[in-house]
C-alpha cells in the first residue's frame, strides 16, 4: 500500500509518543509529559516557535516587568486569558506555582521555586513574584511545563483539551473553539507504539504523520550518505529534518549505592570502559561524543577533552586501584556484578543494553540488565532503588545552570539529581554560579557515565506544514498546519 493510499481523518495529526505518566504540571517528570501538558495548559511565558536564538514570548501572561535589582517580577495576564470563558485569574497562577513547593504533593519540580520568596495576586489579573536573590534565568523557568496554570477543576487555557486517554495506549486532544483555525489540526492523537518497526510500517502506510526519531534499523533506508533523505521517500512528499539537540544522555550512578558511591576510581573506570566509537556505530552516527554533562550549543560549556573517555588500559588500572583487580570482587572472590535499570524493553533498548554489558565485560565487570515499564522505572529511580540507570536530560532552557542543577545536593531524588550526588565543594560552586568549576568537579567525580549527546532526525509526512524542529517541542503541534490538496 502506498504512502497516500490510506487517507486519515482530514485534520487529525497522529504521531507515536512514549507513555505520558501525568497531566498534572506539578507532577510532570518527562519530556513526554511536557508535550501533552502544554497542549492543554499554558505556562506563564512561552518559547518562540520560530526565533533562533530562542527567545521568550507571552503565554498565560504578558512578558513581565522586572525591578532594577532583579528581585521582583510582575506578570499581567494575557488578554486572551483575561477575556477567556475559563475565567482563570491571577489566583490560579499563584496556586499552580505554590503547588510546586507544597509538602502535600512533593513535586519533583520543587527546585523551580527554590529562590522564590513570595508569590501573590495583586488583583485578578496581576501576579507578583519576589525572589530571595537575583536569578539570571528566572524568566526561562516560567516557560517550563511544571509552571503551567491549571484551574482547580482542571481547566486550561491551551489550544487543545484532552478528549480521551487510554493509559499506555492512546491520547486524543481536541482543538478548543476559541482557537479555531481552518488551517490547524482539529485533533491530535498520541499513540503508544513500542515496536519501532511497527512505527515505521505505519508511517509508510500513512497511518502516522510524524516520526520523532529514525530507528537505527531504518536509518540507511531513510538517510543517504550525504545526509539527505532517500529519493524514494522524497517522491512521496516525506521530509527529513535533522539537528543537534540539548539532550545529554548518560548512565546514572546512584551515589547512595554502597559499592559505587564511595569509590571514585570505580566510577572513573566505568567511564573509561565506555567505547563511544562502537556506541556511535550502533546508533548510525546519530550521537555526538560527550565530554561531560553539558551538550554543544550551551554557553559556558567546557570544551576540553574528558580524561576518562574510552581508554581500556586506564580502565583496567583504575578498576584495580579501586580494589577490583581484573573485575574480581574481593568480598566474594567472584566477578563484580552491577545492575543497570532501563525504562523500556524495546528491541533497540535490549540491544543497546547488551552492548553496554560488553563494554564492562572488557574490565571484568558483569552487567545485569533490568528492563522496566517507564512508570516503574521512574518510581524506582525516584525512590533511589537503583544502582545504575540509563537516562537523558533534555535542556529546559538554553542555560548551563539547567544541566548543573542535576548534581546540586538539594535536588536529590525525587528531585532532578537522580544520581543523589552530594558534594559540598560542588554545591558551593553552584551557589556562586561558578559553572566552569561545577563541570570540572563532576568530570572528575564521575557520578554519571557520560555516554552521548543526541542528534535528532525527524520524518514529517506530506500532510503537515509549518513544522520547525526545536529543542523545546512541548505543545508545538499547535503550530502545525494541514496541507490542503
Amino acid at each position: 500500500m502506498s504512502f497516500l493510499a490510506l487517507v486519515l481523518a482530514a485534520s487529525t495529526f497522529v504521531r507515536p509518543l512514549e507513555r505520558v505518566s501525568t497531566m498534572d504540571p506539578a507532577a510532570a517528570q518527562s519530556a513526554y509529559d511536557a508535550r501533552a501538558i502544554q497542549l492543554v495548559y499554558e505556562t506563564p511565558l512561552a518559547i518562540d516557535y520560530v526565533a533562533r536564538p530562542y527567545r521568550l514570548v507571552p503565554g498565560f501572561c504578558e512578558l513581565p516587568s522586572i525591578s532594577e535589582d532583579g528581585l521582583v517580577y510582575v506578570f499581567k495576564l494575557s488578554p486572551h486569558v483575561r477575556g477567556g470563558k475559563e475565567k482563570l485569574t491571577a489566583e490560579d497562577m499563584v496556586r499552580s506555582l505554590e503547588r510546586l513547593r507544597s509538602p502535600d504533593i512533593i513535586s519533583p519540580n520543587g527546585w523551580v521555586m527554590k529562590d522564590v520568596s513570595t508569590v501573590r495576586a495583586l488583583d485578578l489579573d496581576t501576579v507578583e513574584i519576589r525572589l530571595n536573590r537575583r536569578v539570571r534565568y528566572f524568566s526561562w523557568l516560567m516557560a517550563l511545563s511544571c509552571t503551567a496554570v491549571r484551574g482547580e477543576d482542571g481547566t486550561g487555557t491551551g489550544p487543545y483539551s484532552l478528549q480521551s486517554w487510554r493509559k499506555n495506549h492512546e491520547m486524543i486532544f481536541v482543538r478548543r473553539a476559541q482557537y479555531a483555525d481552518a488551517k490547524a489540526f482539529s485533533k491530535i492523537r498520541y499513540l503508544v507504539i513500542d515496536d519501532l518497526s511497527t512505527q515505521w510500517l505505519m508511517f509508510l502506510r500513512g497511518e502516522l504523520d510524524f516520526l520523532g526519531d529514525v530507528s537505527r534499523d531504518n536509518f540507511d533506508v531513510v538517510v543517504g550518505k550525504d545526509g539527505s533523505i532517500a529519493p524514494s521517500l522524497s517522491k512521496l512528499g516525506v521530509r527529513l529534518f535533522s539537528m543537534p539537540t540539548l539532550e545529554s544522555a548518560y548512565i546514572g550512578i546512584n551515589m547512595r549505592d554502597k559499592v559505587l558511591g564511595g569509590n571514585k576510581k570505580l566510577r572513573q573506570a566505568l567511564n573509561c570502559a565506555f567505547d563511544f566509537e562502537k556506541w556511535s556505530q550502533f546508533y548510525n552516527g546519530r550521537v555526538a561524543k560527550a565530554n561531560g554533562p553539558v551538550p554543544f550549543g550551551v554557553a559556558e560549556r567546557i570544551d576540553s577533552p574528558f580524561k576518562y573517555s574510552f581508554n581500556l588500559p586506564l580502565a583496567r588500572r583504575l578498576i584495580s586501584e579501586a580494589g577490583y583487580e581484573g573485575g574480581k570482587d574481593p568480598a566474594t572472590g567472584r566477578r563484580l556484578v552491577l545492575r543497570l535499570a532501563i525504562g523500556r524493553a524495546s528491541q533497540e533498548s535490549r540491544a543497546a543494553g547488551e552492548l553496554l554489558a560488553s563494554f564492562f565485560e572488557n574490565i571484568g565487570v558483569k552487567l545485569e540488565l533490568d528492563f522496566m515499564t517507564w512508570d516503574a522505572f521512574i518510581k524506582t529511580v525516584n525512590d533511589g532503588r537503583v544502582q545504575l540507570f540509563r537516562m537523558a536530560w533534555v535542556g529546559d532552557y538554553p542555560d548551563v545552570q539547567n544541566f548543573m542543577q542535576l548534581f546540586y545536593g538539594k535536588n536529590v531524588s525525587p528531585g532532578v539529581n537522580h544520581a543523589n550526588y552530594s558534594n559540598q565543594l560542588y554545591d558551593a560552586a553552584y551557589e556562586k554560579e561558578d559553572f566552569a568549576e561545577c563541570q570540572r568537579i563532576v568530570r572528575e567525580d564521575c557520578p554519571w557515565v557520560f555516554t552521548h549527546y543526541n542528534k535528532a532526525y525527524s520524518l514529517v509526512g506530506p500532510r503537515v506544514e509549518n513544522y520547525i524542529p526545536s529543542d523545546f517541542p512541548y505543545g508545538m503541534e499547535r503550530h502545525y498546519k494541514v496541507k490542503k490538496k
